[in-house]
């Protein structure tokens, strides 16, 4: 019998630093392109990506009846799209195939001197592209911190939270043509603001530009429009999860709010990391969601663990400063879950269809240093943050650099999503 990819005991010929975000035990997927090679679909090992493109040329997945006649050419693609549709046994196959190859006692890529050098290259060596190409994105608003914070500052305290928040998992549908990879920069967007002391709006770049931290899931198994996902399948259709960034203007927002949900305080922009973390990795990492009262409806009732114990940070560097982490909290923390995310999306017949975004919305959590945006971090600027070099925020600066990480760690393996980045630029005059 095959021993299981998530095992604490494998160890990898690949030298792997202490304290790695990739280690054999998770290999996360991803696509990068080099000017050479063109893009590829990769699998990250320490400092390393397995250009898995090259891996199938010299036949390391050639009995894999899961890939049909796909291989070589699902591996040389741009985004992970071609790969997702193949289904769950190919992606399992597969990352069992990269597993063995990579053990320490495995020697057919190992001592082969010509593989290595075609199939493994250095990280800093490759440009990692956007893991996806989304047809469709939606946001929730699924932190009950978060959801109670924002109706705090807005909204009447004592009932901070919207009626049905309790009851369904809110969301709205966001613009896939502005999510980029980790490293894009990000214009600060111009728009319509009004500020309080203001009798009319202007038009002008974002005086309130803010980030939210998040977990995106990807759809890897497609539906028919009119079907429904019963909430007991619902992780059967989820590939994986990386970090994402929901770049927000919230002076815009606020002016232009209507109940369809948010429109130009969101769309300029958002970021997602390059490499996607299977659910099968994060298997060892399931928690129990906070309780649920008053129950779900039949259709979003789940039993068991269906959150997942990732630890996130926020980190701001300002232009020639140095790093402040502003912020640290869980994802387990989330109110509603992703299968009942997905589950409620589905509940109408809406198809999902394999590389589509989902993210979880703001992850914050119970303390004043856990909180996932400046919005609430700087409660909507009446607390300014402080930073290492003595500066303060209440907003992001042009030349703020953001940067957010998250990792799963338990029985001495750490499970890394790697970061997210982004710098932000001046708005166009």
């Amino acid at each position: 019998m095959a021993t299981s990819p998530n095992s604490p005991t494998l160890r990898s010929w690949i030298d792997i630093p202490l304290g790695s975000d990739f280690p054999i035990q998770n290999l996360p997927f991803g696509v990068f392109e080099t000017d050479e090679r063109g893009p590829r679909l990769a699998v990250a090992i320490g400092r390393y990506v397995l250009d898995l493109y090259a891996a199938s040329q010299y036949g390391f997945f050639e009995d894999l009846n899961e890939l049909g006649d796909a291989q070589p050419k699902v591996f040389r693609r741009r985004s992970l799209n071609a790969f997702l549709r193949l289904g769950r046994p190919a992606w399992r196959a597969v990352r069992q195939r990269v597993s063995e190859l990579l053990r320490h006692d495995e020697p057919r890529l190992r001592d082969n001197e010509e593989a290595v050098r075609a199939c493994l290259l250095r990280q800093s060596e490759v440009r990692m592209l956007r893991p996806t190409k989304p047809n469709n994105y939606t946001d929730f608003y699924s932190s009950i911190e978060h959801a109670t914070n924002v109706g705090t500052m807005f909204r009447d305290p004592a009932n901070a939270l919207l009626p049905n928040w309790r009851y369904i998992p809110i969301g709205y549908h966001g613009r896939t043509s502005s999510i980029v990879v980790s490293g894009t920069d990000i214009r600060r967007p111009n728009g319509q603001r009004k500020a309080p002391d203001e009798a009319v709006p202007t038009f002008g770049p974002s005086r309130q530009l803010d980030f939210e931290l998040e977990m995106a899931f990807v759809v890897g198994t497609s539906t028919e429009l009119g079907s429904t996902v019963d909430i007991s399948e619902a992780e059967d259709h989820i590939f994986g999860l990386c970090l994402f960034n929901d770049w927000s203007a919230r002076d815009l927002q606020s002016w232009e709010y209507v109940p369809l949900g948010p429109f130009l305080g969101k769309n300029f922009g958002s970021s997602v990391a390059p490499w996607v973390v299977t659910l099968d990795a994060l298997e060892p990492f399931r928690v129990a969601g906070p309780a649920q009262e008053p129950a779900p409806l039949p259709y979003l009732s789940q039993s068991g663990a269906h959150n997942f114990d990732v630890h996130l940070e926020v980190a701001l560097t300002p232009t020639g400063g140095s790093e402040s982490t502003i912020s640290r909290t869980n994802f387990g923390l989330m109110y509603w879950s992703m299968a009942q995310q997905l589950a409620h999306h589905a509940s109408n017949g809406c198809n999902i269809e394999a590389g589509d975004l989902y993210a979880s919305g703001t992850i914050s959590g119970p303390t004043p240093d856990s909180l996932g945006s400046m919005l609430e971090l700087a409660w909507r600027g009446t607390r300014p943050v402080p930073l290492a070099d003595g500066s303060e925020r209440k907003f992001l600066l042009d030349g703020d650099t953001v940067t957010m990480r998250g990792f799963a760690e338990k029985d001495g393996v750490r499970i890394g999503f790697g970061e997210v980045s982004g710098t932000v630029l001046p708005a166009h005059s």
